[in-house]
């Protein structure tokens, strides 16, 4: 299902005129498991980072995707929906994602939990969850700065439009979690926060 989601991303982009750079701070050993963490601004970041991960992967995403056409396919099979405001809904997915990490599959969770009102769009507010996850199961965290996607494709584009560009991503190293504690999880929140907003603010 990755392969095919690769696929369908790379020709979909290419048919129009999207074109993705990764630029990465140190090259990534995909064959360990993390949890990646990118910002959200634009429809597109479900594609990059598709583009982007190299070993077995889900995504972790809201719950509205399933009934979408193309997300809804693989939210439907290899991805976790999650309705945020059902406490069971979250606690199942995390669940379900814990699972997958410890069977080897990456998962990616935007910690925003969605796609900011603003427009340009502000990085906002982290969740706890994925923070929390790494803790609990020592999975280093990758962290993902996509800096001007949003300037391609804002939101799903029925606000702003679309047009042809390249999409800039950039991939921090990972960040180690095996010698934290679970009251470490703001801290860790926050230093994930800032690495991805220093590299916004460039």
């Amino acid at each position: 299902m990755n392969k095919v989601r690769r696929i369908w991303g790379f020709l979909s982009s290419k048919i129009a005129g999207i074109i993705y750079s990764f630029s990465f701070e140190e090259p990534i050993d995909w064959h360990k498991t993390y949890i990646i963490c990118p910002n959200h601004t634009s429809n597109l970041d479900i594609t990059a980072m598709s583009l982007m991960t190299k070993n077995n992967f889900c995504f972790m995403g809201k719950e509205e995707l399933k009934d979408e056409f193309v997300t809804g396919i693989f939210f439907r099979s290899v991805d976790i929906p999650v309705n945020r405001e059902s406490k069971m809904s979250s606690y199942r997915a995390f669940k379900k994602a814990a699972e997958a990490l410890t069977s080897g599959t990456s998962v990616i969770i935007f910690p925003e939990g969605r796609i900011p009102y603003e427009y340009p769009p502000q990085l906002n507010d982290f969740k706890n969850g994925p923070f929390r996850l790494a803790i609990e199961l020592k999975i280093p965290i990758i962290p993902v700065s996509s800096t001007d996607t949003w300037k391609v494709l804002w939101d799903t584009g029925l606000d702003h439009g679309s047009k042809p560009g390249i999409c800039n991503i950039y991939i921090h190293k990972p960040v180690q979690t095996a010698h934290l504690k679970l009251d470490d999880a703001d801290a860790l929140r926050d230093e994930i926060y800032g690495i991805i907003n220093r590299k916004l603010v460039e």
